[in-house]
């Protein structure tokens, strides 16, 4: 076997693709009862101690682990996984996980606004529901849902509990039809004042914005969707297959 050899560049460099290994090997679920001393991780990254200390240096940034002297380096927090391949509201991808309730913050009938007109396929002018919920799992609150919903379906779902519900189900009890399919779009956007306060983190931190577009079988938008979830505390995850020629 051929000797290994140290990466090259800058010890930013080696830091940061250092901590990027580290952070995928916390998100899955290493070190359970802490990280391995610098000297030891120094080692497995064929680096400086020095570069480990400041790969560790970002870890801890990002609120990620927590270091001190004679307790070590641990991890402070794990993200949960939230898949991109199966449409599902938030109860069910974390019902392994614990309860998801939801604080109501509003549900009315309003005009739609032009751009969710369209993507409704409403009439100019039509009225659509809005439904804002902030969703916590546990005591945590994980993502705060702005929800445009085609008027019939919406003002049937206005007459069920919102507070313990994924509006996908009540979607599909309330037509008597199963969702299809959706398109979407992730980005990565600055928490505003608001939206840090309501979500409890700093202002300006990054959140995931997943904006979705939600048909039934038959191929009707009925669910227009701008959620606000926490980046701190959410990894999106998917498999992809490359396709053929």
């Amino acid at each position: 076997m051929a000797e290994a050899v140290p990466i090259q560049g800058a010890r930013a460099d080696r830091a940061r693709r250092a901590a990027d290994v580290l952070r995928q090997q916390i998100h899955a679920g290493a070190y359970p009862d802490g990280l391995p001393g610098e000297n030891e991780l120094a080692a497995e990254f064929f680096v400086s101690r020095n570069t480990i200390r400041q790969a560790l240096a970002i870890l801890k940034n990002e609120g990620l682990i927590d270091r001190g002297p004679k307790v070590g380096t641990h991890v402070a927090q794990r993200k949960y996984d939230h898949g991109l391949e199966a449409l599902l509201g938030l109860k069910e991808t974390f019902k392994n996980h614990g309860e998801v309730r939801n604080e109501v913050r509003a549900a009315m009938l309003l005009a739609a606004p032009p751009a969710v007109a369209h993507r409704l396929q409403l009439k100019p002018g039509e009225q659509a529901v809005f439904i804002e919920r902030l969703r916590y799992l546990g005591d945590l609150p994980l993502s705060l849902d702005l929800t445009y919903l085609a008027p019939d379906i919406g003002a049937q779902i206005l007459d069920h509990s919102l507070e313990n519900n994924d509006l996908f189900a009540l979607i599909e009890e309330v037509s008597g039809q199963r969702l299809g399919a959706a398109s979407l779009a992730l980005e990565a956007i600055p928490a505003d004042a608001h939206s840090a306060a309501t979500l409890q983190v700093p202002d300006g931190v990054p959140l995931l914005m997943l904006e979705r577009l939600t048909s039934l079988d038959d191929g009707r938008p009925v669910d227009l969707e701008y959620i606000r979830m926490r980046g701190d505390r959410i990894t999106m995850r998917g498999n992809l297959l490359r396709s053929r020629p």
